[in-house]
């Protein structure tokens, strides 16, 4: 039985790679971001689309499954309406990334996927979208289930909360319970590549590169501790903010992380010191680009448009969904084709 899928929203790949990992073979993904396509198509072999989500005629799409496969609609709409800072924003309800989700409702009237899933942040549960999104679903015959994971219980190495849900038209589907007991590590992730300067590019893997720092931003990664903060400096190192009282909250910045332990969620801005605890263990600079993939799962091998600038590769790394948890997802969804259709293909390892 041949399982099929679309990956809606799909950047350079993370959740395409870890399902076709896990057997699935991914046909298409849709994507505004027209940067993405190299890495995409690169890394997965698979068709990127270049359409606005609001704006495409899924009935395009229908011709690239193949009679009687099983079909799959997966997707993470851009998270940023959903997160913890935009909830707390004034104008939330009016950004126009807010209804996203609405059209992976309207992929799923015309493609008829058997099953679906769809990862996001854990914001999203409290809001009127995803409540009606899942009344959407319910009345289409979709099975549901949804749930918060914190990613290391799946194999990925960083302090990272994801929303999941998984829904199907075949029967009763679940998702996936933990599949680590002991958490990787940056060390078992990030260790073993070679050392590199602040600023410096690696001759062997150009996506192995650092941003450099400001000389008092070099002054404070060298008075960091690993897993420890800016409250680790002396004075003088402060930025003027943090000496009042009102930026004594602001923990979360301008910290080393730690060997033993997992790395912090991989934002958009985990190449920059001071947007987060992005501090190598021991080198005196922030995350290189490699080093950021690495931590998000995307193999050493994976290749990035190294014409592109950190900035923006930056960013589609972030946005990325880890390819280790799509391929968790993309084996729940196998065992569960096969719970009903019969025998599929075996998975390689993630």
């Amino acid at each position: 039985m041949k399982i099929e899928a679309v990956d809606l929203f799909c950047g350079i790949g993370g959740l395409t790679y870890g399902l076709k990992k896990a057997k699935i073979n991914v046909v298409a993904g849709l994507d505004n971001d027209e940067s993405c396509q190299f890495a995409f198509e690169e890394n997965n072999g698979a068709k990127f689309v270049a359409e606005d989500i609001s704006k495409y005629d899924f009935k395009k799409m229908l011709g690239l499954f193949s009679e009687g496969s099983v079909r799959v609609l997966v997707g993470c709409a851009p998270c940023q309406p959903f997160s913890s800072h935009s909830y707390k924003t004034k104008n939330r309800d009016q950004d126009v990334r807010w209804n996203l989700i609405e059209y992976f409702v309207d992929a799923i009237d015309v493609l008829q996927p058997d099953v679906i899933s769809m990862e996001n942040v854990p914001g999203l549960m409290k809001t009127d979208v995803f409540k009606k999104f899942c009344s959407d679903l319910i009345k289409r015959d979709y099975d549901l289930d949804y749930k918060v994971v914190y990613c290391p219980d799946y194999g990925v190495p960083q302090a990272r909360n994801r929303l999941v849900l998984l829904g199907s038209r075949l029967g009763k589907i679940s998702v996936p319970n933990r599949t680590h007991k002991k958490y990787v590590t940056v060390a078992d992730t990030i260790k073993s590549l070679e050392p590199i300067r602040a600023g410096q590019v690696n001759e062997q893997d150009s996506i192995h590169r650092s941003m450099g720092l400001l000389p008092i931003n070099m002054k404070r990664i060298k008075k960091s501790k690993p897993g420890g903060s800016w409250k680790d400096w002396e004075k003088k190192l402060l930025p003027k903010c943090y000496r009042k009282a009102s930026g004594q909250g602001y923990t979360p910045v301008y910290g080393r992380m730690s060997w033993k332990d997992v790395a912090p969620t991989i934002t958009t801005q985990f190449f920059n010191y001071g947007s987060g605890r992005f501090g190598h263990p021991v080198q005196n600079r922030a995350l290189s680009v490699r080093e950021g993939a690495l931590l998000q799962t995307f193999p050493r091998s994976y290749k990035f448009d190294s014409t592109q600038p950190t900035s923006k590769i930056g960013r589609h790394i972030g946005n990325a969904v880890p390819p280790r948890l799509g391929y968790v997802i993309g084996r729940r969804i196998a065992s569960h084709v096969t719970q009903f259709h019969g025998k599929s293909g075996k998975a390689a390892s993630i």
